[in-house]
């Protein structure tokens, strides 16, 4: 993982919101972390998980987790399954921020509108690329059941960029291969630009 695990004390108390199957968190337990938490509103995804973290189903916009209790809060690929933007999103990094102790870290990749991404959204339209590659297949079969909100977090960079900012502090930012990465720390004030 290229967004600072090595600086991480492996005793953090890392929580990962919208975990699906758990698959971030074989990778951090493969990274040597001990205390992982994964949160998701599907009961089933989180039923096919086997490793060593605590799973929730819960709601990332009300998490169960005390003020300040976590060290990082994770997300990869979640944020934008969100029904409603900004009001979901707000909320979402909200509640990150809340959970998260004083110096605590935000990790996020997430789909990002890049010149990159519009080229694999034209090869996902091409049939014979899908059945050629299963991955490629897998893609266009994803963005089609979450077209709308998979299109609405395309479309708002300056929205999600805003609120990102005004909860966490970037430390880390880049975007690139159409994707954000972001790790940002908390902000115990926010601030509105």
């Amino acid at each position: 993982m290229k967004m600072g695990t090595a600086r991480w004390p492996r005793n953090a108390e890392i929580v990962e919101m919208f975990c699906g199957r758990g698959n971030g968190l074989h990778a951090l337990s493969n990274l040597g972390f001990t205390r992982l938490e994964g949160v998701d509103l599907s009961a089933s995804l989180l039923a096919q998980y086997r490793g060593p973290g605590k799973l929730y189903v819960c709601d990332c916009r009300q998490l169960r987790f005390d003020d300040c209790s976590k060290d990082i809060v994770i997300i990869q690929g979640g944020l934008h399954h969100l029904e409603s933007l900004p009001g979901d999103l707000e909320q979402t990094l909200l509640e990150a921020n809340r959970v998260l102790r004083e110096g605590g870290l935000l990790v996020l990749v997430e789909p990002w509108a890049t010149p990159f991404l519009s080229f694999v959204h034209a090869v996902c339209r091409n049939s014979l690329a899908r059945r050629i590659s299963k991955k490629l297949d897998a893609l266009a079969t994803m963005i089609e059941y979450e077209g709308r909100t998979y299109q609405q977090w395309l479309h708002q960079p300056q929205v999600i960029r805003h609120l990102l900012q005004k909860y966490f502090r970037p430390e880390q930012y880049k975007i690139r291969w159409g994707k954000i990465m972001f790790v940002g720390q908390k902000r115990a004030e926010f601030v509105d630009y």
